[in-house]
């Protein structure tokens, strides 16, 4: 099983990605170039944002894909921004059929990240009590929305520009409420083990909340499942 990954991001998905799949597949392990994948591997790359992942990011990713012919997944990880999950996994299915791409026997699954990265990050309950004093802004944000009880993925902009700006924000006071610091860059103990098993568990807990970080899970689980398929059936032959 070999997964070729293009996330959006250019800092923090690269940063958090790659942590995450070590303790979710500790199996699939990563490589530096995309050529040096054999059994069991991922290459990981950003497609430099928001519309470059879909032209030159795509682009080269096909390219290397039916260079290698040695890749079973082409995985896109990109923000709904301010569209729903539909259109935009509807714009990207259309824009790919577009290119009249043919990866052989790779297979294409899209990860929307509804809004944005920040939005999975404010499912963490654990990091975040609404209960206890807080000061403003984070007060004010909890007022408007309280992540803790409601899902983050159905929360709106507040007053500013566009949901990741206002997500991103309320991210980082929650930590900075915890004397800790969160930055597109140096994305903290998001990258941690507890941080992600926190995020499980709120899936878990609330079946309705953080779907489509659900699908990221599940995603991961079919790989985890076909890995083993694919062991069990080497080691009988």
């Amino acid at each position: 099983m070999n997964i070729y990954f293009l996330v959006e991001g250019n800092s923090t998905e690269k940063k958090i990605y790659p942590k995450w799949l070590g303790y979710l597949l500790p199996e699939l392990i990563r490589v530096k170039y995309h050529d040096q994948v054999q059994k069991n591997n991922y290459y990981l790359i950003s497609g430099k944002g928001y519309p470059a992942i879909l032209h030159d990011g795509l682009d080269n990713a096909i390219d290397k894909i039916k260079e290698t012919n040695n890749y079973d997944y082409l995985v896109l990880c990109l923000d709904a921004d301010e569209e729903t999950v539909n259109e935009r996994e509807n714009y990207i299915e259309n824009l790919i059929q577009g290119k009249n791409t043919d990866l052989g026997d790779t297979k294409i699954k899209i990860i929307i990240q509804n809004r944005c990265i920040e939005t999975w990050l404010l499912g963490n309950r654990k990091i975040f009590d609404s209960r206890q004093p807080l000061e403003s802004p984070l007060s004010d944000y909890v007022n408007y929305y309280d992540v803790s009880q409601y899902d983050p993925e159905k929360m709106g902009k507040y007053n500013m520009r566009n949901h990741a700006d206002f997500h991103l924000k309320y991210v980082q006071k929650i930590f900075e409420a915890r004397n800790i610091s969160y930055t597109k860059k140096f994305p903290g103990d998001a990258i941690k083990r507890y941080y992600l098993e926190q995020l499980q568990k709120r899936v878990q807990g609330d079946s309705t909340h953080l779907e489509t970080f659900h699908n990221f899970l599940s995603f991961c689980e079919t790989l985890k499942k076909s890995m083993l398929t694919n062991s069990d059936a080497q080691e009988q032959s």
